[in-house]
């Protein structure tokens, strides 16, 4: 934390890199502001109650910083660019040209950039003519001139409240676009940051009102607390761990000259993949709830729908297991689409380095996909824990059940910080202030 503090002091002393922050703090005001411009034709007060009442749109709302929650502006918040991103991440594995563009460097990058963006248009569309008619639809009256209202009322307040929605997600990009030219840390990234840690008060107050119940509450809100301060302190150590693999250049005489014989080595982090997993397997989960919300079905009933919406609700068992299986699935799938070791046997081949003890080429390949798959294990079960503890924590005393702070949003505000600090480091090594680092 020390450290953490002394590296933002030492950027705020340079002069451009304080602009970047001021610039950064200036984005994160517009994101709060248009968080709390509501959107026409909707019952803000109903839809707040709505969301405190489904586990699924209570997550998504602290996604959002509470604009879902207060029916505004930003309410699809990040959501439809996150969701974009998954898909083209798993499509260029897939289709050859969008693979032959993530290998053309910056140029591909911005090309990607562009596809991904278009889909993220496409997908805020879907999500926010979704939302309305589950809005339109549910028992409560949340959308003015609604079902019974004049036809032609009922198309404007439709068309007005869907253009509101994907005119925030846009936003939403255009300020996470501004963040990555002018500011400090990835756009997307603080943007998330920023909505989450806007829920704090919320929280604060959340455990204060369980504080003042009864004595047994304020125990298990003493306990809760010491675990999320260990919680932090551990997610801090594994985004930090890596497993460094030996790698021994050979000699070469080129000219007059003696190139090679360096020893260094090769980092594998134990927690690579970070937090997609998580985002992919909430994904799917949340699937489910989401359909049958769209139709009307809340769970309350007593049809094999609203069973089937129980099941899938973030309180159950079953939920809970799936979760953590879907999470190590795709751990194992996202770090093996970002990580190939028989490229890296290939590359460490053709520069004539070697792992000692192994020879190279497939032993070389092996040797790298085992310790992989070790390592992989051991932060997918690292991901899985720190992602089901809420709900076991919620099972224990059911008051907790509301406590929307889970391990997906420790990871992503753990993970955004030490980000912002590397990238701090970085901009300050590179103007050679001497003793910044010290």
């Amino acid at each position: 934390m020390n450290g953490m503090i002394q590296v933002f002091r030492n950027a705020w002393v340079d002069t451009q890199l304080r602009k970047k922050i001021l610039y950064t703090l200036f984005i994160i005001v517009l994101f709060r502001l248009g968080s709390c411009i509501f959107v026409p034709f909707l019952d803000n007060a109903a839809i707040s109650n709505m969301i405190s009442g489904a586990s699924l749109l209570n997550y998504l709302d602290t996604m959002t910083g509470g604009a879902l929650g207060n029916g505004t502006l930003l309410a699809m918040s990040i959501t439809p660019y996150i969701n974009a991103s998954i898909i083209i991440q798993l499509l260029t594995v897939a289709i050859p040209p969008l693979e032959k563009l993530s290998k053309e460097g910056e140029p591909g990058r911005k090309k990607i950039n562009k596809i991904t963006k278009l889909v993220a248009l496409g997908i805020a569309v879907l999500q926010a003519t979704a939302f309305y008619f589950s809005l339109r639809n549910g028992e409560v009256k949340i959308v003015k001139y609604g079902e019974g209202a004049d036809m032609f009322a009922q198309i404007l307040a439709a068309v007005t409240i869907i253009a509101c929605f994907v005119a925030g997600a846009c936003v939403i990009i255009w300020f996470g676009d501004r963040i990555n030219e002018k500011g400090i840390g990835n756009g997307i990234s603080i943007i998330l940051f920023a909505g989450i840690v806007a829920r704090f008060p919320d929280q604060i107050q959340t455990f204060v009102a369980l504080c003042q119940q009864n004595m047994q509450n304020l125990i298990f809100v003493a306990v809760v607390l010491i675990m999320y301060a260990a919680m932090i302190w551990f997610v801090i150590f594994m985004t930090n761990a890596e497993r460094r693999i030996p790698v021994q250049y050979a000699k070469r005489v080129v000219g007059r000259k003696m190139y090679g014989g360096q020893s260094t080595h090769i980092p594998i982090k134990v927690a690579m993949s970070g937090v997609m997993p998580i985002i992919f397997a909430m994904s799917i989960m949340s699937l489910p709830q989401t359909i049958c919300f769209f139709f009307g079905i809340d769970g309350t009933g007593t049809s094999f729908w609203d069973g089937f919406v129980r099941f899938f609700s973030q309180s159950s068992i079953g939920y809970a297991i799936i979760y953590f299986v879907l999470i190590i699935a795709f751990n194992y799938f996202y770090v093996a689409i970002s990580y190939n070791p028989i490229e890296i046997a290939n590359n460490l081949k053709k520069n004539n380095g070697a792992i000692p003890g192994y020879r190279p080429g497939k032993p070389t390949s092996d040797f790298i996909y085992n310790s992989l798959n070790k390592i992989t294990l051991f932060g997918a079960f690292f991901l899985g824990i720190i992602a089901i503890l809420p709900i076991i924590l919620s099972w224990i005393n059911p008051n907790f059940s509301g406590i929307s702070l889970g391990g997906t949003t420790l990871l992503i505000i753990v993970g955004v910080a030490l980000e912002t600090v590397r990238s701090l480091e970085s901009q300050i090594t590179m103007r050679h202030h001497p003793g910044f680092l010290d």
